[in-house]
């Protein structure tokens, strides 16, 4: 389907795919996902820049460009609410592609009033964004500029699909280890602040939870908040002091 790039595309996916499967950090996710955006910039024909835009709650912006310039233009889009990168994150289409065919002509510069001319003026004049579906509150777009009108094609444009379908499984894959992550890693500070009132007050395991559980709803701390100051130096000079100052300490 694309005899000049499909070797390029499947070795770049390939060592995507295989540097991913070992990486587990967050920083580790945000480097892919660069090295995604590169990919494309360098396989997808008529593309010289790129980047992600990435929505949470209300705001859109810039994430992994390949330019300080596709940083400002991503981010600009999100500060004027308007351009391919937040009607591909907003309202995308069926395919989930939405392309500038001339940021100079009439039609994009009716449609993006304000952003049209901020790229056509930083030397872009056509862009395709792909949607990444994600979970929860993020949305996000695969971005791709060009200095030319008209840059991309049918398979230029499939081309992108096909790595923003790599984006949003390393997205995907990002948003499960965080909440892995932050699970685990609750889970064991809880552990360790029930073990504290256990010893302290010769509590048994659902006793301490239970303990922990009212002193958060008294404090109006987060359950994990309670638990990070109980294992805190703070806390341990506390109970040095004879007390907890969980406000249950009088059991």
């Amino acid at each position: 389907m694309f005899p000049d790039h499909t070797d390029q595309l499947v070795q770049a996916l390939r060592r995507s795919a295989t540097d991913l499967a070992s990486r587990r950090s967050l920083r580790a996710v945000e480097l892919t996902l660069g090295e995604i955006v590169e990919a494309a910039v360098a396989t997808v024909p008529g593309a010289d820049a790129g980047g992600v835009s990435m929505a949470e709650a209300t705001r859109v912006g810039s994430r992994v460009p390949t330019t300080t310039a596709i940083g400002l233009l991503d981010d600009l889009q999100g500060e004027l609410g308007e351009g391919p990168c937040v009607t591909a994150v907003e309202s995308p289409p069926d395919d989930g592609i939405v392309s500038a065919t001339d940021l100079a002509g009439a039609a994009d510069s009716e449609r993006w009033p304000r952003f049209a001319p901020a790229a056509v003026a930083h030397g872009y004049r056509s862009m395709v964004s792909t949607h990444l579906t994600t979970e929860g509150d993020v949305r996000a777009a695969l971005n791709l500029y060009s200095h030319e009108p008209h840059a991309f094609d049918d398979n230029a444009r499939t081309l992108a699909g096909l790595f923003g379908a790599q984006s949003t499984l390393r997205l995907y894959g990002a948003t499960h280890a965080a909440h892995m992550e932050k699970a685990l890693g609750s889970r064991d500070l809880i552990g360790r602040a029930k073990g504290i009132l256990i010893e302290r007050f010769d509590l048994d395991d659902e006793d301490a939870f239970q303990m922990l559980v009212r002193t958060s709803q008294e404090t109006n701390l987060k359950l994990t908040d309670v638990a990070l100051w109980l294992a805190s130096p703070e806390g341990r000079r506390s109970r040095s002091r004879g007390g907890t100052d969980t406000g249950t300490a009088d059991r």
